[in-house]
């Protein structure tokens, strides 16, 4: 189903998006079962690597209906924009986040029960059939759907009283969408961190009802959800990172990353790309190993995207160069001659910390860094540093300046 391609991507998009008015908004949250999610997008992997854009999605689905008839599903598109947004301004949270997952994989070293209920939730033997049932699905396939995500995390947080942030490193390990700013802060509103003291409790009548009675009487549920007390800090805003124009007529190399494999608003700008590299931070995600399925779809990606490239006849005959750390990057751009590294803005997670330090050992080299923001982000990430009903209220006027309604 999740080929790494951008034309699957595309055709996945076509085939939902007659579907993504009534149909969505009646049936969103039914989770069917493994192999069953018709009744949603699933266009999640391809849109998380930015394989195919939130601005793509959103025009292909006002092509077939009105605002207000898919208001539910271009809602949700929005959300994915306000968690990144608000983790931008917020960098501290996934900080923290880090360091907690790094302390707790310790603590898992000497504290035997702690890691003996870990296993037990992660290899699906809690005897909760549908906790169980749903963490071989995600093994296997890559793919939750969102309420069963919802539903799982409570479960995890509430009834196991496990962690939250060994939840969300779980996730992060084998989602094909595994996202920072999504996956990391959908756990906290779980655990009622995000909207302070607001969490979310699994019940088995509301599981019962969008699982077609798949799942009934599931006595074992927590019948209480206790905001969780670790991870509730945050620092004051961090400003939007600034636009800068970078320059155009000098050798440019183009910087691939996890974060966006089609990015057309640099290349159209650039017009001739003298170079190209590309780095992937996927085994950044977490400090255990991240599944074979989101590894070789993230490496998949990173070969179509060299190959569109090719196609596009905007580079030169030499071949994308796939750099593994910062010193490559760096020799990369030194053996090219190039003036200057563009890349699409990289977003806070595991790719902007592998690469920490690259624009000062670039500038070192006499070679200028540029990350450039998509026209999308810069719409829509100045409204999403608080609450999501703030950027909701301005989702007509921003797609009204983009052209799209």
């Amino acid at each position: 189903m999740w080929y790494p391609k951008r034309e699957t991507g595309l055709k996945q998009l076509e085939r939902f998006a007659a579907r993504s008015g009534k149909n969505y908004t009646a049936n969103r949250n039914f989770d069917l079962g493994m192999d069953k999610h018709e009744h949603v997008s699933k266009l999640s992997p391809w849109v998380r690597h930015r394989i195919i854009s939130e601005e793509e999605v959103v025009t292909a689905v006002l092509k077939k209906h009105s605002l207000s008839g898919a208001e539910k599903f271009v809602q949700e598109v929005f959300w994915r924009s306000y968690w990144k947004g608000w983790l931008e301004t917020h960098p501290s949270v996934w900080t923290g986040y880090k360091v907690r997952t790094s302390k707790l994989a310790e603590e898992m070293e000497i504290n035997t029960s702690l890691r003996e209920q870990y296993l037990t939730a992660t290899t699906g033997k809690t005897g909760i059939a549908c906790f169980d049932d749903w963490t071989q699905e995600l093994i296997e396939s890559g793919y939750l759907h969102n309420h069963a995500r919802m539903w799982f995390a409570s479960i995890w947080v509430f009834t196991l009283k496990l962690p939250w942030e060994l939840g969300a490193d779980f996730f992060l390990r084998y989602l094909l969408d595994g996202d920072p700013a999504s996956n990391t802060l959908s756990w906290r509103w779980v655990a009622g961190l995000h909207t302070k003291g607001k969490t979310y409790l699994a019940r088995s009548d509301n599981i019962s009802k969008f699982t077609k009675g798949r799942y009934t009487n599931i006595t074992q549920l927590s019948s209480e959800a206790l905001p969780a007390e670790s991870g509730a800090e945050t620092d004051p805003l961090i400003p939007l990172p600034m636009h800068v124009p970078f320059k155009n007529g000098v050798p440019t190399g183009l910087l691939l990353t996890d974060e966006d494999l089609n990015p057309v608003h640099i290349i159209k700008e650039i017009g001739s790309i003298a170079a190209v590299a590309s780095f992937s931070g996927v085994g950044q995600r977490s400090l255990f190993p991240v599944s074979s399925n989101v590894s070789d779809f993230v490496c998949g990606a990173h070969k179509d995207a060299g190959m569109r490239l090719k196609q596009m006849k905007c580079l030169n005959k030499s071949p994308v160069a796939g750099c593994k750390s910062v010193e490559e990057i760096c020799e990369w751009a030194l053996r090219n001659d190039l003036y200057q590294v563009v890349t699409p803005h990289i977003s806070v997670g595991p790719t902007r910390d592998a690469l920490k330090g690259l624009s000062k050992d670039l500038v070192l080299n006499g070679i200028k860094f540029h990350q450039v923001m998509t026209h999308w982000d810069l719409m829509v990430w100045p409204h999403s540093s608080r609450g999501f009903f703030k950027l909701r209220k301005k989702i007509p006027k921003i797609l009204s300046e983009l052209h799209l309604i």
